[in-house]
């Protein structure tokens, strides 16, 4: 569990604890973004450069500095590229359903075959509780078309089906409102930011640190467009674990 995803989420718990009855089981929240006017800061791992191990703290316009230019190339793209929603660990619980268990506010039931009801989570794009995981969307930060035009075109099917569902990273899928998260379809930050204006920072954060993470190039406008967002969040600092 980590401090960013408690912080951000201590005004919807409290919301929360007040309507809920004591016999609802609490779950510590996985992945907060803030919502309140503080600095965004990606979450640290262990101290290594290498792969596997996260890169040293960068401001965010020196993370912005760090994307590979490149133009995108979305010739053959296919979603069925990316094989997502497996269960890795063959215990009933598919990517999805891991995403929305590590995310809840309140913890949602799982029944056979891990069918989730109830439960709360609060989706930082719009800042909106939700009660009903059938109303939630699992947002990759980097959509899989994005990131096929970005590099992900000559991985490997195993490299893109681990994209398609890492865990590994608190940043990589976010349960969100299935409105925002099919307003941003495939759009990357010039086109597409979240609409609450506390969520921004933290969103291009989370951007640039996924691309970073997966080695992902950035076209021309999109560095241009992440710079300029990021004049606006001179406080938030990004830090990222290279994929394996």
């Amino acid at each position: 569990m980590t401090a960013r995803r408690i912080a951000s989420l201590a005004a919807a718990l409290l919301a929360t604890l007040a309507l809920t009855a004591c016999s609802v089981e609490m779950v510590e929240a996985d992945d907060a973004r803030p919502n309140d006017a503080g600095p965004a800061v990606s979450e640290p791992a262990t101290p290594s450069g290498a792969a596997g191990g996260p890169a040293p703290d960068l401001s965010l316009a020196d993370a912005i500095a760090k994307l590979p230019v490149a133009t995108e190339v979305r010739d053959g793209y296919e979603r069925d590229s990316f094989k997502h929603w497996v269960d890795e660990d063959s215990d009933t619980c598919n990517t999805r359903a891991e995403v929305l268990k590590a995310e809840a506010v309140v913890a949602p039931e799982q029944g056979p075959r891990c069918t989730l009801t109830g439960g709360q989570w609060f989706s930082y794009y719009d800042e909106v509780t939700v009660d009903d995981p059938k109303k939630l969307d699992i947002d990759h930060m980097v959509p899989l078309a994005e990131s096929w035009d970005s590099g992900a075109s000559e991985w490997t099917a195993e490299r893109r089906e681990a994209y398609a569902n890492d865990l590994g990273a608190e940043r990589s899928l976010l349960a969100v409102t299935a409105k925002t998260n099919r307003s941003k379809s495939d759009k990357d930050p010039q086109d597409w930011m979240p609409p609450a204006e506390s969520a921004r920072c933290t969103y291009l954060v989370d951007w640039t640190a996924t691309k970073l993470r997966w080695s992902l190039s950035a076209d021309e406008a999109e560095v241009a467009a992440l710079r300029e967002l990021a004049a606006d969040c001179p406080d938030s600092t990004v830090q990222y674990e290279l994929a394996l």
